[in-house]
């Protein structure tokens, strides 16, 4: 059974043991898909209401996104730990010839690169799904507001976990070339997402409080 699709309180005694999957990958990725159902949530709530009937066409789309970005994040729960899996166990190989650490070190790499391409999803479907809760705390209805901020706080939260699993997955690969595009990527995910959900958040703030 997928890790995702176990109760809540089997997900937090795994991960709260000693196991080694689920870890801050797996966590973040769970974050992530609570923070997009929060959207969803508000999004639901606003479909359906004459109040809202120009934008219903523009909510429901939003809907149709966050729900596949539920999906995959759920998914990536589980990927994290699939990718993970491979690399504890390379750091076991032996490296006492010449060969034996030529191999090790090969493989090590394979394993680095497989494990940090999970957080960077995990980044990019954050950031698409701030980039949802932005649009949504502007027509989403303000019965159900706070929401909007709660689930972009899960995501940011979310994108700052996976550049967190990035950056120590990339300190192991020597692929430069590799090393450098996903740290562009990663870089601008980072700095474009938290600006959007601040925005976010403080517009939730505002529309609260007025």
């Amino acid at each position: 059974m997928a890790m995702a699709d176990n109760s809540c309180a089997y997900f937090l005694d795994v991960l709260a043991s000693k196991a080694p999957t689920p870890g801050g990958g797996g966590a973040a990725a769970m974050g992530g898909a609570i923070g997009m159902a929060l959207s969803n949530m508000v999004g639901n709530l606003t479909v359906g209401k004459k109040k809202f009937a120009d934008v219903e066409d523009e909510v429901k789309e939003l809907l149709e996104k966050g729900y596949k970005i539920i999906e995959d994040l759920k998914m990536l729960v589980d990927k994290d730990a699939e990718v993970f899996e491979p690399l504890s166990k390379a750091y076991g190989l032996p490296k006492d010839t010449p060969e034996e650490a030529a191999y090790k070190e090969k493989v090590m790499q394979e394993c680095s690169i497989a494990a940090c391409s999970v957080p960077v999803e995990i980044m990019r479907k954050s950031y698409e799904g701030i980039k949802i809760h932005e649009r949504m705390g502007q027509i989403g209805t303000k019965l159900a507001i706070s929401d909007v901020g709660c689930g972009v706080v899960f995501l940011k939260a979310a994108l700052i976990s996976g550049y967190l699993n990035v950056l120590i997955n990339l300190g192991a690969i020597k692929d430069e070339k590799y090393v450098s595009e996903t740290s562009e990527e990663v870089n601008r995910l980072l700095a474009e997402g938290s600006r959007i959900a601040d925005e976010t958040l403080q517009l939730v703030i505002d529309k609260i409080k007025n």
